[in-house]
């Protein structure tokens, strides 16, 4: 061996230590994570939950801000810029990654490919509830009554492409039946007008809306995701009561700029495993109406793309654009 190539292998050999030692040591200065969200709602408090337990466990500070606007897109266009070097990650709720990519025309990242997925941290469900006027007690109540005068029963929501809008628009679906959307901005308002009567039936968040369902003044239908909430327990799910093949809700998940390193994605996602096995990080979730979600990267980068797929079908079918 050449003298010039001994001192190109030696080289090269020094390269693959020092990557593999960077990974092993990170990290080694703040990460910044970013919510495309405003602080208060339930995707920033569950980040910055997330963010201390990782920063307790990997010795450094993981500081959470704030990139509100244009449905999450300016948050995730952040991260999708930023270098591939794990101090830079997003934590999303699933609108901002399944729905805002079908609602604007143009994107300035690819909506998939710009990320690589982490974490699944948390999936929460909606709860279908109606004003006891309505006489709803049952999905089966709705649907009949919904059949029988189509376009006369309307639903609330927190906004146009909110989780909520959609939930109602894949009931319409695959129930086979005509309901009026009603938007209102943000889930308080919409849920005054539902206790009122000025609207029927409304998707909602669970810990919005049980206190009115503890009161009386909202009649529970059904939970919207595969299993029943620990804070709703008799209240059965939409498959039990009778709507095949209906799965809505929203979630919580961590995710980096395309092309992080795999040693940095699976250092995070064995941390995260970490603080989602712990008892206080889950009452946490449980309190959020939420439950602590499982799996690999591999896992979620599969569940990302059929979420995507699946909201963005119903988001065409609604006619979903930016406002």
């Amino acid at each position: 061996m050449t003298l010039s190539l001994r001192k190109l292998c030696a080289a090269t050999s020094l390269l693959f230590f020092a990557c593999g030692a960077a990974a092993a040591d990170y990290p080694t200065k703040p990460v910044r994570l970013i919510v495309p969200y405003a602080a208060g709602g339930s995707t920033d408090s569950t980040a910055r939950l997330v963010a201390k337990a990782l920063a307790q466990r990997l010795g450094q500070p993981f500081v959470v801000e704030n990139r509100a606007g244009a449905g999450g897109m300016i948050g995730q266009d952040v991260v999708a810029k930023a270098p591939a070097d794990g101090y830079m990650l997003l934590f999303s709720a699933a609108g901002p990654l399944t729905v805002t990519p079908h609602a604007y025309p143009k994107l300035p990242y690819d909506a998939i490919d710009s990320f690589t997925p982490i974490k699944l941290v948390a999936e929460s469900p909606l709860v279908l509830v109606a004003n006891p006027k309505t006489g709803f007690k049952t999905v089966h109540d709705l649907i009949e009554a919904a059949r029988a005068k189509p376009g006369t029963v309307t639903y609330a929501s927190f906004g146009n492409g909110s989780a909520a809008h959609l939930a109602g628009e894949l009931f319409k679906s695959i129930a086979k039946v005509d309901m009026v959307h009603v938007p209102y901005k943000g889930s308080a308002p919409g849920l005054v007008d539902v206790i009122s009567g000025q609207v029927d039936v409304m998707f909602d968040v669970l810990v919005s809306a049980l206190p009115h369902v503890q009161s009386g003044s909202l009649v529970p239908l059904a939970i919207t995701l595969g299993n029943r909430s620990r804070l709703m327990p008799a209240v059965p799910t939409m498959q039990e009561a009778g709507v095949d093949g209906f799965e809505a809700g929203t979630w919580f998940a961590v995710l980096g700029p395309k092309g992080l390193p795999d040693d940095v994605v699976a250092r995070l996602s064995q941390a995260l495993d970490e603080t989602m096995q712990t008892p206080g990080f889950q009452q946490a979730m449980i309190a959020q109406g939420a439950e602590v979600a499982s799996g690999t990267p591999e896992s979620f980068a599969r569940f990302f793309r059929a979420q995507y797929d699946k909201w963005g079908k119903v988001a065409h079918m609604a006619g979903i654009k930016a406002q």
